[in-house]
């Protein structure tokens, strides 16, 4: 089930910023001046083959895995980057999401479900 995460930090002259995470989501969400959603990224199944559902109000989505530096042995770790993975199972995760999400705020909840329902391969 996620939870919100208190204490978030924030960053200067940036949208509000809002995280509630669970086992399988990190959920990351951008508030603006008036309290609505401006953008978010969710991170799903973080312990296998981490990726991320981006949307951004004015550009839309983007979907990528997450490289997280870590594939060189005998190397120091790497930064985390995105990279593209188009496939994303949408209704898998929002079958999911909906079942993870029932604790956190409702209108945030709805939002982003109902942004999982829209995403459409470019």
């Amino acid at each position: 089930m996620m939870r919100e995460t208190e204490n978030v930090r924030q960053i200067k002259g940036e949208s509000l910023r809002r995280w509630f995470w669970s086992d399988y989501f990190d959920l990351i969400v951008w508030l603006g001046p008036e309290d609505e959603i401006t953008g978010f990224q969710l991170c799903y199944d973080k312990k296998r083959k981490q990726r991320v559902l981006t949307w951004k109000e004015g550009s839309g989505f983007s979907h990528d895995r997450i490289d997280d530096g870590e594939s060189f042995p005998d190397k120091y770790k790497a930064t985390p980057i995105l990279t593209a993975d188009g496939i994303f199972e949408k209704e898998n995760i929002a079958v999911r999401f909906s079942e993870e999400s029932k604790k956190i705020e409702k209108r945030i909840a709805d939002f982003v479900y109902t942004k999982i329902t829209e995403y459409r391969v470019k």
